[in-house]
């Protein structure tokens, strides 16, 4: 495990905001050089704590102006069922999100598509993966905050 000093946090949060910014304007703004941090970023990579870099997309703009929630539960509690379930939802790229849950429902699914019959195509591919007990689902009216970027606040220390 990598112990995180405020320039870290203060790394991390500059690449979670635009991963795209150079290492130059980085460094500058965080006060170190760009070899410095070069070599923060291979660490917290080597680490696990960097997995990624991606581009944010704009789902709107894309046309998939439908979000929805879907609330799984089932009945069956086997470690076959949930790897069969498990692998079924991650190959649907409309499942953006995929948890198991506690409390009343088992899994939660956040999926994205165009329209109610984008949703119907994914909703059919979903109930054919395993033996479900029941399917309920929850359509957002409005997105009001929707982000990638995790809470690193610098006070943190």
């Amino acid at each position: 495990m990598v112990k995180l000093d405020r320039i870290d946090i203060s790394l991390l949060n500059a690449l979670q905001k635009d991963a795209s910014e150079s290492l130059t304007a980085i460094s500058e703004r965080i006060g170190l050089s760009q070899n410095a941090v070069w070599r923060r970023v291979k660490i917290l990579e080597e680490a696990g704590i960097i997995i990624g870099r991606t581009a944010q997309l704009n789902p709107d703009k894309l046309g998939l102006k439908l979000t929805v929630f879907v609330a799984v539960k089932t009945n069956q509690h086997t470690g076959d069922w949930l790897e069969t379930f498990a692998k079924g939802v991650k190959l649907l790229p409309e499942v953006v999100g995929f948890y198991r849950m506690s409390g009343d429902i088992d899994y939660l699914l956040k999926v994205i598509v165009a329209d109610m019959e984008g949703y119907d195509r994914v909703y059919k591919k979903l109930i054919a993966i395993a033996p479900l007990a029941d399917v309920s689902s929850s359509f957002a009216m409005e997105r009001l905050k929707d982000t990638t970027q995790l809470p690193l606040p610098i006070d943190m220390f």
